[in-house]
């Protein structure tokens, strides 16, 4: 198999340093990109010249595409592109503050974008590519208490599988990646609380309580899980990573359809095609 180059956001720690680790031992090629590259040097002493550490702040959207023109000068291609920077936002909805709700659209949604706009023109001239949106469970259900996290990550959904329309005559392919719970926090990134209100107190002990029982994945084992996804000849258009998720979907998605079809007499009177009495 053909080595690979990468592009992956926030490498400095968690999904993002495992994953630039488990294809550097394979022997693909890694722009591995972060905040702070400090963190990043070992990589650079055992791995030398296929990993090229590059500062970057997806928010900024110059840098960003500093940061891909970089790569493609040293590397002559991108083939795989993981958004993977973020952070998580707890607090209720009511709590979360103008700069906390802007800030966390910024990183994890209006990131992703940049790199993913920034990225696309070069993979269209290859006719390849395969672009990784790393977003959660709670891209795909709520959960009190991340509710603007919760925002950001159903807003990657949605572009993405636009995307994945938009691009797939190009070559290129698109997989949303869903961990559920893990043993790091927040997944790696950090974790933004906002000012708690005592009313809500009950609430978040109650969650406290839930979440206690989820059972927490390895983040080490992403590693090959990543890998298989890439390798895939048909790769998913999503994909959970960990155990929970799909036994939380199963439920939440029969409550859902089991809404729509019991109110469905509401639908049809919006329409304007309610039969005649």
């Amino acid at each position: 198999m053909a080595s690979k180059v990468w592009f992956i956001t926030g490498t400095s720690r968690g999904f993002g340093h495992i994953w630039a680790r488990a294809a550097l031992a394979r022997g693909d090629r890694v722009a591995a990109t972060a905040r702070d590259v400090g963190p990043l040097q070992p990589l650079v002493e055992q791995y030398g010249d296929r990993v090229a550490a590059i500062t970057l702040d997806v928010t900024d959207k110059s840098t960003v595409g500093r940061a891909v023109a970089e790569t493609v000068a040293r590397f002559g291609r991108i083939d795989v592109a993981v958004n993977n920077a973020g952070y998580g936002l707890t607090g209720m909805v009511e709590e979360v503050s103008e700069a906390q709700a802007r800030a966390q659209i910024e990183t994890n949604l209006f990131g992703a974008l940049w790199v993913t706009q920034a990225v696309l023109p070069h993979m269209r001239t290859q006719m390849s590519g395969h672009i990784i949106q790393v977003s959660s469970i709670a891209g795909i259900t709520t959960f009190p208490d991340l509710g603007l996290y919760s925002a950001s990550k159903w807003g990657l959904e949605g572009f993405s599988r636009s995307l994945a329309l938009e691009v797939a005559e190009f070559g290129i392919k698109v997989t949303i990646v869903e961990p559920s719970a893990f043993k790091t926090n927040g997944h790696g990134t950090f974790v933004v609380r906002a000012t708690p209100l005592p009313v809500y107190d009950g609430a978040r002990e109650a969650i406290a309580r839930i979440r206690g029982n989820i059972p927490q994945g390895d983040p080490e084992a992403t590693g090959a899980a990543l890998l298989a996804v890439i390798d895939a000849e048909e790769p998913p258009l999503a994909v959970f990573f960990g155990t929970s998720g799909l036994l939380m979907m199963r439920p939440d998605y029969a409550r859902r359809i089991e809404t729509w079809e019991r109110w469905g007499h509401i639908a049809l009177q919006a329409q304007g095609d309610l039969p005649a009495k």
